[in-house]
């Protein structure tokens, strides 16, 4: 059984690493770095396609032996070969976990209730390259005989941030003839907005919904349905230009769906873990099936590292590890994830929800209240953008704010010295968090500027950098399906990782349950014509008059 939230605390493990920090408050990594030249090779690791410099953190041998004790304390070896092997690691639910499945050769077994999953994952797949061979070689085609050019993905959460960020991603990698939407919000601006930019005679709609009932996704496809048969589509057509990724066939087939193109989703994968599954749907019909299974296999390659390396040489325990101890024993309450290249641009949207949805919890495993805390708030954007906003609190604010940030070796699309720019900018943030400015350092910086004695001592103050900020520097050779598969999979696997230290289930997420329960009582309310009764709280009621007063309701 999962310990009481005390026994981690209480830990001779925990313990040492709450000494370890207090005796690392009075040294710099300044100073570390000029101890140890060897530094920055032995705390470089590889892995998949993936290379992580994490030497700019708070942190020496000894406290990489700690971390380590701990995560063997916590049973992290088993833990992990848990979860790859299939055993019902989402307690709350009896569940696997198995999206490492849907990224498996099919060299193997893995079996869930005696069912072999990676043989149906495989069917799947060839099903879904079967169906992308039609669309993209016009062999399948819509209901006029025209070549499909766009796609509608429905979907919300897990099926929109992840296959939202490949997409984006791999945009080099596009196939040309097919461009991709993604509705998500039930504000009603975003499904009017993507049908002005489309023709129903070329439009294929997928909606990727496991339960087909949920709200936002449902009223979209509604409306998108609804749009089909009102400008040339008729209720036979429905079967050719929608498609569903679901658990639910007969809601799918009730919806006008031909069972042939419904595509399955398994109670074994979460909702943030389902890109690599008929939910990347989107994703394949763009950059097309070669590179979509290229995509998987980069993922399945950071499977197998997370599996054998060491755990002193494994990415994901390292990172997740280093999440730790930021969060629980120096009081950073965020992190920034911090991608210097374009196409990654959505990387921290999907792993805001991968991070928060799984640990942003308050119990263990088996009930008992934490007393400590959990996940810590992601956040982030593309680089440079942020150096000129948020970067600045990064530098001089007074919270604690670890990051990461990522950056290929090669860009797709060298143009004058951009690249370059764009990697010394990454290299001068990060040195910058680490390194600082000392008053010192400001003083003679303004007195080689010609300032006077009484200008220097007045600015010095406010050009002091405190430096000592950790970040960590992912890189790869360039963004490609291998890679970017490999990324995506690290930071799945670094969740993991610190839900195993802090002893919570990262595979359920009944916080975001309880706000589909509540709208759909407050949704009548807010549309019925006779006189409503109270939603439980003055401040909703309220709410309510207001909505319906400007609605004449």
């Amino acid at each position: 059984m999962p310990e009481h939230p005390a026994v981690l605390t209480s830990k001779p493990e925990w313990q040492a690493l709450n000494e370890r920090r207090d005796k690392l408050r009075s040294i710099t990594m300044r100073e570390l770095f000029t101890q140890d030249p060897d530094r920055a090779s032995r705390y470089f690791i590889e892995g998949a396609g993936l290379a992580l410099d994490f030497s700019k953190n708070l942190l020496t041998d000894e406290t990489l032996t700690e971390l380590m004790t701990l995560a063997h304390s916590c049973r992290l070896e088993e833990r992990r070969d848990e979860l790859l092997s299939g055993a019902r690691v989402n307690v709350t639910e009896n569940r696997p976990a198995l999206h490492t499945a849907l990224r498996h050769p099919g060299n193997e077994s893995i079996l869930v209730d005696g069912v072999d999953v990676v043989a149906e994952v495989q069917q799947t797949l060839n099903r879904m390259e079967a169906f992308v061979d039609g669309v993209l070689d016009t062999s399948r085609t819509g209901f006029s005989g025209k070549a499909f050019t766009d796609v509608v993905s429905i979907g919300i959460g897990g099926s929109y941030l992840g296959p939202k960020l490949v997409g984006e991603s791999l945009q080099p990698f596009w196939q040309g003839s097919i461009r991709c939407h993604y509705v998500a919000n039930i504000d009603g601006t975003d499904i009017c907005e993507t049908l002005r930019q489309v023709n129903p005679e070329t439009t294929l709609f997928l909606i990727q919904s496991k339960s087909f009932r949920t709200q936002e996704t449902l009223e979209n496809s509604k409306v998108a349905r609804q749009w089909f048969l009102d400008n040339g589509g008729d209720e036979a057509s429905i079967a050719r230009h929608f498609m569903a990724v679901t658990a639910n066939v007969p809601a799918a087939e009730d919806f006008g769906i031909d069972a042939d193109n419904v595509f399955p989703m398994w109670d074994w994968v979460g909702g943030r873990y389902s890109l690599w599954s008929a939910i990347g749907l989107p994703v394949a019909l763009t950059i097309g099936m070669e590179n979509f299974r290229a995509l998987l296999a980069g993922a399945h390659a950071m499977d197998r590292h997370f599996g054998e390396a060491p755990l002193e040489r494994n990415l994901p325990v390292v990172m997740g590890l280093l999440s730790v101890w930021y969060n629980n024993f120096w009081d950073a309450e965020t992190h920034a994830i911090l991608p210097y290249d374009h196409y990654l641009r959505s990387l921290p949207d999907h792993l805001q929800q991968l991070d928060m949805e799984s640990n942003g919890k308050s119990v263990t495993e088996s009930g008992q209240p934490l007393d400590y805390q959990t996940g810590p708030v992601l956040w982030g954007g593309v680089g440079s953008n942020g150096q000129h906003a948020y970067h600045q609190l990064i530098h001089q604010g007074t919270r604690l704010i670890p990051a990461d940030f990522i950056i290929p070796l090669k860009t797709h699309n060298p143009v004058a010295t951009h690249h370059a720019d764009l990697f010394a900018n990454c290299l001068s943030q990060s040195r910058a968090m680490m390194a600082g400015k000392t008053l010192a350092e400001a003083r003679a910086e303004l007195a080689t500027e010609g300032l006077d004695e009484k200008a220097v001592e007045a600015l010095a103050p406010h050009k002091v950098i405190p430096g000592n900020k950790p970040s960590n520097t992912l890189i790869m050779e360039k963004v490609a399906p291998e890679t970017v598969g490999a990324l995506i999979a690290l930071y799945e696997h670094r969740t993991f990782v610190q839900g195993v230290i802090w002893d919570v289930d990262s595979f359920d997420q009944w916080g975001v349950e309880l706000g589909k329960q509540l709208g759909k009582g407050i949704l009548p309310k807010l549309l019925s014509q006779d006189a409503i009764s109270t939603a439980g709280d003055s401040s909703t009621d309220q709410l309510i008059r207001k909505f319906r007063s400007a609605n004449g309701l």
